[in-house]
């Protein structure tokens, strides 16, 4: 199975066909992912899907994508989340529940086949609005990994008060499992 996502991560093109004529940037988009890879999916003989769940975390709501690849045994899933802002301007509920189920997706999609997002305008883009800024490369952080040592005093400190969420996650990547369990930790008395 390994060997199979491998060869698609590789062979996979997916160029940023859309142009966003107001930020005059290129970008692709999930559908745009989905051409590119259904084919090579169904040529290594695997199924490929995406679910979405809305979510809260911190009295915030995200929308959670899961991009799936399996061949019925073995899967592999990577999750990308969005804000979700029901009350955003100019655009109905369900307009902005899907814009940001779109952009969940997409990276999504992305970290499952490795597409490099590093010119993407999505991050840099300023429409516009003042100077353009040098961009630093992030630097990747350690993923806290639960019930590691780091884990246990990550949630210590968050319970002790002597650290907030927003700090360890400035220090840490964290998937939804641990900040949820930081989140009750923060809320314990």
């Amino acid at each position: 199975m390994i060997s199979k996502l491998v060869k698609i991560q590789n062979e996979l093109k997916a160029p940023k066909s859309q142009y966003n004529s107001f930020g005059k940037y290129s970008y692709r988009n999930a559908e745009d992912i989905f051409e590119a890879a259904k084919p090579l999916a169904f040529q290594h003989g695997l199924f490929l899907s995406i679910s979405d769940e809305v979510i809260e975390v911190g009295g915030s709501l995200f929308v959670e994508s899961t991009a799936t690849i399996t061949d019925g045994e073995k899967s592999f899933f990577v999750k990308a989340q969005a804000g979700l802002d029901l009350n955003r301007k100019g655009m109905d509920k369900a307009q902005a529940s899907g814009a940001s189920s779109s952009y969940a997706r997409k990276y999504a999609l992305g970290g499952l086949f490795l597409l490099d997002d590093t010119k993407d305008a999505d991050a840099t883009n300023t429409h516009g609005k003042g100077p353009q800024k040098a961009v630093a490369t992030p630097v990747a952080k350690p993923q806290l990994k639960i019930n590691s040592e780091a884990y246990l005093k990550a949630i210590q400190a968050v319970t002790n008060k002597q650290v907030t969420i927003a700090q360890v996650k400035a220090k840490y990547d964290l998937d939804t499992v641990v900040l949820g369990s930081l989140l009750k930790a923060s809320k314990a008395e």
